[in-house]
């Protein structure tokens, strides 16, 4: 670490999975890093998560992969069913040593939690919701609805779908629904009476619908499922984990579905629901010093199991860009990491909006999962699939 890259402060907002990484790849770069939230505080969301090879080698770096293992569920492949009968469309072994790192599925709040453990406490403020952000001669001000007023050399935005610091630097858009949404829900798996669905995480393919199902602790104890399902766009929501679902609702829409879901389903106590919204790629990701990360500049639908992994990604790949030029050029950093993951994230957007990924067929998987963050040439774009 050089004085120069430790006196630069780089203030991020938002303290979701990229945010946190962010923080943690930046910190383990040499940077004086500050987090703002604008949640009082932090709640353990109902839903599951899945961290692919690609994923954990960021992870695993930052020093959370043993925690993630003890608490989460290694499943012996990535699975994909007919809807009714349960035949086979495709199915990936996923043993560590395929992609240079294992593939987990856990609680998002398991994941929220380790990521946490290795920031310091003072370095995380929360009740911080981001009115504006100001450039000033050496850096940027951002200002809080609080009243209060901060200074940094850099900022990353890394405040979701709804990003205000998007709006500021790109100017506001609306999300797109495209009359999809899904439901989902974590749920004691006694409640399924001793049936067990298999080792596999496992996604049912239906005519205008699916469903994925995996467990989301090591002795099997919790059960997670998230679904797609047409729906008009007069029902919509802001994108929440807490919009309450219709337990009868969901089981009517997966009626005459593999035993399996309808066993699932039946024993869910309750669950979610919300609307799946989209963009479409941005023009550019950052202003000057300021540059967006994760679901601010790259939401995506849930079907490829990418929109979390992807900014863990970008996180490793900002600290690297910056940590570069020891954080003397801050703009052309923000530019190099930008011009190495856009063409990655736009073609994982479009395949997972197209949500055709493993739906069968043998084609190459090795691009996504087998991407190492830490070893990217930074002057290449990211890999993506051949002829994209």
């Amino acid at each position: 670490m050089t004085g120069s890259r430790a006196r630069r402060k780089i203030a991020i907002v938002g303290a979701g999975m990229g945010g946190l990484t962010a923080a943690a790849t930046l910190r383990r770069a040499g940077f004086d890093v500050q987090v703002y939230e604008q949640a009082h505080r932090f709640g353990r969301i109902g839903a599951g998560i899945q961290m692919m090879p690609n994923s954990m080698k960021v992870l695993r770096a930052i020093g959370i992969e043993q925690r993630l293992a003890e608490s989460s569920f290694a499943p012996f492949s990535h699975l994909n069913r007919i809807w009714d009968t349960g035949e086979v469309k495709r199915e990936l072994p996923m043993p560590a040593e395929l992609f240079g790192a294992p593939y987990l599925c856990m609680h998002r709040g398991d994941l929220h939690a380790a990521l946490l453990s290795v920031l310091p406490d003072e370095v995380i403020h929360l009740d911080k919701k981001l009115v504006g952000l100001e450039p000033k001669s050496e850096g940027v001000e951002l200002s809080f609805a609080d009243g209060t007023h901060v200074s940094a050399d850099a900022v990353v935005g890394a405040d979701g779908v709804h990003s205000l610091v998007r709006d500021i630097i790109v100017g506001p858009d609306r999300p797109l629904h495209k009359g999809r949404i899904a439901y989902r829900g974590v749920f004691d798996s006694t409640l399924m009476g001793g049936y067990d669905i298999g080792p596999s995480r496992t996604k049912w393919w239906g005519e205008d619908r699916h469903i994925v199902i995996y467990y989301v602790k090591p002795d099997r104890s919790e059960l997670y499922f998230v679904t797609s399902v047409p729906e008009s766009a007069d029902w919509l929501t802001p994108e929440s984990w807490s919009a309450t679902g219709d337990v009868d609702e969901l089981c009517a829409a997966y009626e005459g579905f593999h035993e399996d879901v309808r066993q699932v389903l039946g024993a869910a106590p309750n669950c979610h629901k919300w609307a799946i919204l989209e963009r479409e790629p941005l023009a550019h990701w950052s202003a000057d010093r300021v540059a967006l990360l994760g679901d601010a500049c790259h939401p995506m639908t849930p079907y490829m199991a990418q929109g979390a992994a992807t900014s863990i990604e970008d996180a490793a790949i900002l600290a690297r860009c910056l940590e570069a030029t020891d954080g003397d050029d801050i703009a052309g950093a923000f530019k190099r990491y930008e011009a190495h993951r856009k063409p990655r994230t736009s073609a994982i957007q479009a395949i997972s909006s197209a949500n055709t990924w493993m739906q069968g067929g043998d084609h190459d998987t090795s691009w996504l999962y087998g991407y190492d963050a830490w070893a990217a040439d930074l002057d290449k774009p990211g890999a993506s699939p051949a002829g994209v």
